[in-house]
């Protein structure tokens, strides 16, 4: 084996060095341009080739929010964590935010990134492709720039805005290279500036949808816009919350021409001007489906104005793996995340108020269902779309979550494991006292909250299983925002019957027939409409920061059951802790009530203190490591 294994190594040897049968003399060998490597100048004149490289950009696109690792999707309480990992249990269901003071969770500094993006635009003025090409290629560069841009500026203020690509001379002195941070409202204006311009320069019409299209640029535009208009607005609520020289905090007086921006911009999509986009209406008889339809449907989808694209065999997640319903799963794993109870309750109901889940009458009696989801009956059917609730399907298949069976004594008998079997007074044979969902204490993958996450989950048959996972794409950029964004912006503006007519929009897909008047427009109404329309799509922790509501939200204070009913539909509405909703059997055979529903409300034992927002945590932190490299930064407040 050894003498053969010689003989390999020097066939692999000529091969390597040798060209094809006979070998090159060393000055010729030492001579030869690289096979598979492209000089600039052939990159550059090669359409394909610049394609690829842009490609490549596109597939680094940076959100703290992303299917391939749910727990970013994971909106604070608005979730349970049902997962078997001991960091993100303690991250987000026992915890002070900003782990104990590290603020370092969503954060990224990825200033390599912007200097390969600077690089490919600076390159394209040598490109010998088609002009029209150039053109387009530029602009989907400077896209991906402003993007990222604007990703880093919701998260830290301001930043250091670099435009061309930094070259170090070998002297010594890096000085040079140390860019200071510009002010919040800089980076917002580069942003909101650059989308401006790339908006005429973008095609109409974006290939999927996953590639730099002028919808997407206005609607970046629209978004940064807002989110500046409101820190300028809101800020003031938290006055340590700043950095000298504007680096962190925007002033107040630039509130109304964001505002405006926002609106406008808003409008230029609502009326067609960069291309035809609707609300996602193509199950009119089934409201929750459409819903749930908006995230998994790739096949001309009106809603979808960019996003960031999956495909079976190339780019696949496992987000439907990790939370799909538990029993009779494809790989029998999933219940990551489990909405919680304070989430579902803000679902309010078709009158147009809110209300907690009924679970008791005005007496205090418990209310007793015939089936499992009419206690949910009459509801936004957003809730449905969002949320997987008992009684309801998930590809076909009958969730089964219930927590135990009540005697007609009042005892509960349960079990400690799905699906568990025991003796009952009266039955000759074992019976099921808990669903093969759960929920179930101290366990892991199961409907711990009572619910199962429904958004984003893939009903396509193999998607729950390893090998084939899902290709659901994350949308960045929806129809249903444009017309929130405009609504939210007529409202700062004073104008209450533009913004209630935008909003009723988005309501009505949603089953309101009863439309909103002007006089009911507030802050509140605006926030909590954010809250139900994009839930557990990964918007509610911007606006925590950019209304900053969130050490309110936030503010440390345990919960009971009093206070979980109270306050629903404000927008400081206390939030401190995940709670669960469970189902009960009723055992009584031969009565009335026998195989009868009631509920529960439940704080999962696992939730053992209240979070806290600490003022440090409305910015992402930035590391030592980069404040030593670069004297020119500032610490962020408070960190």
């Amino acid at each position: 084996m050894h003498t053969t294994m010689k003989k390999i190594n020097y066939i692999l040897f000529a091969l390597l060095f040798c060209g094809g049968w006979a070998c090159e003399s060393d000055e010729d060998f030492l001579n030869r341009d690289p096979a598979e490597i492209l000089t600039t100048e052939q990159a550059l004149s090669d359409p394909a080739q610049v394609e690829s490289i842009l490609s490549n950009l596109y597939s680094r696109q940076f959100s703290i929010n992303r299917l391939n690792d749910w727990r970013t999707m994971a909106d604070f309480n608005e979730v349970y964590v049902a997962a078997n990992d001991g960091l993100t249990n303690a991250f987000h269901n026992n915890n002070t935010w900003g782990w104990n003071g590290s603020y370092g969770f969503w954060g990224t500094w990825d200033y390599g990134y912007i200097r390969e993006l600077n690089l490919f635009i600076e390159r394209m003025d040598q490109a010998t492709i088609p002009e029209r090409l150039i053109t387009t290629f530029t602009a989907e560069a400077r896209y991906l720039r402003a993007a990222y841009y604007y990703e880093l500026v919701k998260l830290f203020g301001g930043v250091p805005i670099i435009l061309e690509p930094l070259v170090y001379d070998f002297s010594g002195d890096p000085t040079y290279l140390q860019v200071p941070r510009s002010t919040e409202a800089e980076v917002y204006d580069f942003v909101i500036q650059e989308a401006t311009e790339l908006a005429t320069l973008l095609p109409v019409n974006s290939e999927g949808k996953s590639r730099a299209s002028a919808g997407a640029a206005l609607a970046m535009k629209a978004q940064a816009a807002v989110y500046a208009g409101s820190l300028a607005k809101y800020s003031s609520v938290t006055p340590s919350v700043t950095l000298e020289g504007g680096v962190i905090g925007i002033p107040a007086d630039r509130a109304e021409d964001y505002y405006t921006t926002a609106l406008e911009t808003a409008q230029q999509i609502i009326n067609g001007e960069v291309g035809s986009y609707s609300l996602y209406a193509k199950n009119p008889n089934d409201l929750s489906e459409n819903f749930a339809a908006l995230f998994y449907d790739k096949n001309a989808n009106p809603e979808v104005i960019y996003q960031e694209e999956y495909l079976i065999k190339f780019k696949t997640h496992g987000y439907t793996i990790s939370n799909q319903p538990r029993f009779g799963a494809e790989e029998e794993e999933g219940g990551a995340m489990n909405p919680s109870l304070n989430l579902v309750q803000s679902f309010e109901r078709l009158d147009n108020t809110f209300a907690p889940i009924p679970t008791v009458d005005s007496a205090g009696n418990r209310i007793l269902y015939e089936n499992q989801e009419d206690i949910f009956a009459g509801r936004d059917a957003r809730l449905g779309g969002t949320v997987i609730l008992p009684g309801t399907t998930f590809k076909g298949r009958p969730v089964d979550i219930w927590a135990g069976v009540q005697l007609p004594d009042g005892e509960i008998v349960s079990g400690n494991e799905r699906g568990q079997l025991r003796e009952l007074p009266g039955s000759a044979t074992p019976q099921q006292v808990v669903g093969f969902d759960g929920p179930i204490q101290e366990t892991d993958q199961n409907a711990v909250s009572g619910f199962y996450v429904r958004k984003y989950l893939d009903p396509t048959p193999g998607s729950g299983q390893r090998g084939n996972q899902s290709d659901v794409s994350r949308i960045q950029y929806r129809y249903g925002e444009i017309l929130l964004i405009a609504a939210e912006a007529a409202f700062e503006l004073g104008d209450l019957a533009t913004a209630a007519d935008y909003m009723n929009q988005v309501r009505e897909r949603a089953g309101f027939t009863i439309p909103l008047t002007p006089e009911q427009i507030t802050f509140d109404r605006i926030v909590h409409e954010r809250r139900v329309e994009f839930a557990l799509e990964g918007q509610y922790y911007m606006d925590l920061k950019r209304f900053r509501i969130a050490h309110q939200v936030f503010d440390g204070v345990a919960m009971d059951v009093e206070g979980l009913r109270s306050d629903i539909g404000k927008a400081t509405k206390r939030s401190t802790q995940p709670w669960a909703l469970w189902p009960y059997k009723v055992y009584d055979p031969g009565a009335e009530d026998d195989g009868k529903w009631y509920y529960t409300e439940v704080l999962p034992s696992r939730v053992t203190a209240a979070d806290t927002w600490q003022l440090g945590n409305y910015y992402s932190n930035i590391n030592d490591g980069i404040l030593t490299n670069n004297p020119q930064l500032v610490r962020q407040p408070l960190q």
